[in-house]
């Protein structure tokens, strides 16, 4: 590879994409290969100031609002493909914890295909490997539930909102064509079908 490989992470909240995403970083560097992991929410300069609109929305929630919201995250997403993700050596694979794919379990009222049009009009770095990372909605409304954290939604509060963005990440995931990662069963077996798609890919 001449440019970092670029793969993220995406999914509702419980699935088990942060711990997927450490294990398929310890398969591959068992391969030898130069990862590096990032984190959507730990690169972003602006957060706070767009969690500050997000609890706004959560507050109020309205249209306008939520285009704000998508907005300031396309803005960040921008800011790291400039300045994040340029940075990387060339010879690596990012594996990212979240970025624009999420927003189709978390929106509203803004359709993912506008989400997408933003995203792109700021030249956002489109993933060469997109992972949806899901589960059946119990499944991750539980894990969620035993994490020290909780669920830590300002957004989804309630098991019937989980529910709605499970099943519209899922849709998006068939949309859009991403792999979709079921992680329900052995970490191992999420794992493989992960490091394969990137190999397949990068070649």
């Amino acid at each position: 590879m001449n440019i970092p490989f670029f793969v993220s992470l995406d999914g509702p909240k419980g699935t088990g994409k942060t711990t997927l995403l450490e294990a398929v970083t310890a398969t591959l560097r068992a391969h030898n290969k130069k990862v590096i992991r990032l984190c959507e929410r730990k690169s972003d300069p602006y957060r706070r100031e767009t969690m500050a609109l997000v609890n706004e929305l959560a507050r109020n929630p309205s249209r306008d609002l939520e285009w704000a919201v998508c907005e300031r995250f396309a803005e960040s997403r921008s800011w790291i493909s400039r300045n994040v993700l340029t940075q990387q050596p060339l010879d690596s694979i990012i594996l990212i914890d979240r970025w624009y794919p999420s927003d189709a379990a978390f929106r509203h009222t803004i359709s993912f295909a506008e989400i997408l049009q933003l995203n792109r009009e700021r030249d956002v770095r489109v993933p060469d490997v997109h992972v949806g990372v899901v589960t059946a909605p119990d499944i991750s409304w539980a894990r969620a539930a035993a994490r020290s954290r909780g669920l830590g939604g300002t957004v989804i509060q309630k098991y019937a909102e989980h529910v709605a963005c499970t099943e519209m990440f899922e849709r998006a995931v068939a949309d859009h064509g991403w792999v979709m990662c079921r992680n329900e069963g052995a970490i191992e077996d999420a794992v493989k079908q992960v490091v394969a798609e990137i190999y397949k890919v990068a070649g």
